[in-house]
């Protein structure tokens, strides 16, 4: 579980395809602080940390994992968003966070408004579970829903997550790892039952 709070940000070193698993070796200020067997969110993905050594530490995708996010997609040189899962005993500063994603999303504009930036999504909407002033991750920060549409919505970044975070590096086009509100999940899924139900 994790807050959608980044800690730091790492740079792919390696990247080594075996059969339809891909290995990363990532650079980052925690890697030496790292574990084997311990689960760490990269752009939101939980990803289980199979090697460490030094400043490196060394993390596997299977192709479920690939074909779901934006994974795939990472090159030698690429920075990704990293938090580590939290402790039982911290404070929750954003929200419930499984890293799980849900599906990818599109970035289709950036506005920059006097010091803070609003970005723009466009997603394939297959149920509705986003709500103006709910909650989203994105490469797995945890951000606040500004517009809600069908298959589309936008958030806005203060200058601190967008400097300490992949946001800076996001550009029309850019592909992103969604992961929906869990609690949204839920509610969207028991109301779907009920229609059914009513329907019988």
């Amino acid at each position: 579980m994790f807050t959608g709070i980044i800690e730091t940000l790492g740079t792919i070193q390696q990247i080594e395809k075996e059969g339809t698993n891909i290995h990363f070796t990532i650079a980052s200020s925690i890697s030496n602080e790292l574990k084997i067997d311990q689960s760490i969110a990269h752009n939101g993905v939980c990803l289980t940390v199979v090697a460490q050594t030094g400043d490196t530490h060394v993390v596997t995708a299977i192709e479920e994992t690939l074909i779901r996010s934006s994974l795939g997609q990472l090159k030698q040189g690429s920075v990704v968003n990293l938090e580590r899962c939290m402790k039982a005993n911290d404070r929750v500063d954003g929200h419930f966070v499984q890293g799980h994603v849900d599906q990818t999303g599109i970035c289709e504009r950036v506005e920059e408004q006097d010091g803070s930036w609003y970005y723009h999504f466009s997603f394939e909407q297959k149920e509705h579970v986003l709500v103006e002033k709910g909650s989203i991750t994105i490469d797995g920060t945890s951000l606040t829903v500004v517009e809600a549409h069908d298959g589309a919505f936008s958030v806005a970044i203060i200058p601190y997550t967008h400097e300490h975070t992949v946001f800076h590096s996001y550009q029309k086009g850019t592909i992103v790892n969604l992961e929906f509100d869990i609690i949204g999940k839920y509610i969207t899924r028991l109301f779907n039952r009920q229609q059914i139900a009513l329907k019988q």
